[in-house]
């Protein structure tokens, strides 16, 4: 199985909260892009909190509004291996470094967790000293939720840190 490496994050001085998914799926790793699997409901989530239509942006108009609002994107696995996107089928997986989240963002008040297989790794990002939150994923994945839910478990969070 070939090893796979995950995207740089998205990360700056203004990011108040920081949003960890697992590892991007074979889509965003093919676009290069956080969340590029069209059916994947991230963008469609921060579009509707901050009345933006994000779908018909481009990538980097999408990161540009990400970051003026607050919001860093990352994910806890640098790299591992896998085949195809589902997080049951990472192998081998290489945690990223967390600590440089705290240089890089000073700012930061807290971090959310896209979904059960990043929120696996709390552990290591409450050793940030911040609180930490576990989000329904966004994934086409979780098709148990509707976007309805999705939206208001996601707007919960946002908002108590400025970032929706």
């Amino acid at each position: 199985m070939t090893r796979l490496v995950g995207l740089p994050p998205v990360l700056d001085a203004r990011t108040r909260l920081l949003v960890l998914g697992s590892f991007p799926g074979v889509a965003s790793l093919r676009a290069q892009r956080y969340y590029g699997h069209p059916q994947n409901q991230f963008w469609k989530v921060l579009g509707a909190l901050w009345s933006l239509d994000l779908m018909a942006m481009p990538y980097a108009q999408r990161i540009e509004a990400a970051q003026a609002h607050g919001l860093g994107i990352w994910d806890v696995y640098a790299a591992c291996e896998r085949a195809g996107s589902l997080d049951t089928a990472i192998r081998h997986a290489e945690l990223n470094d967390f600590a440089r989240v705290r240089r890089e963002c000073p700012r930061l008040q807290a971090v959310a967790h896209n979904g059960g297989e990043s929120f696996r790794h709390a552990k290591h990002t409450q050793a940030l000293g911040l609180p930490v939150y576990r989000l329904p994923s966004t994934s086409p994945a979780n098709a148990g939720w509707s976007f309805d839910r999705k939206l208001a478990a996601w707007a919960e969070v946002l908002r108590m840190h400025g970032v929706a």
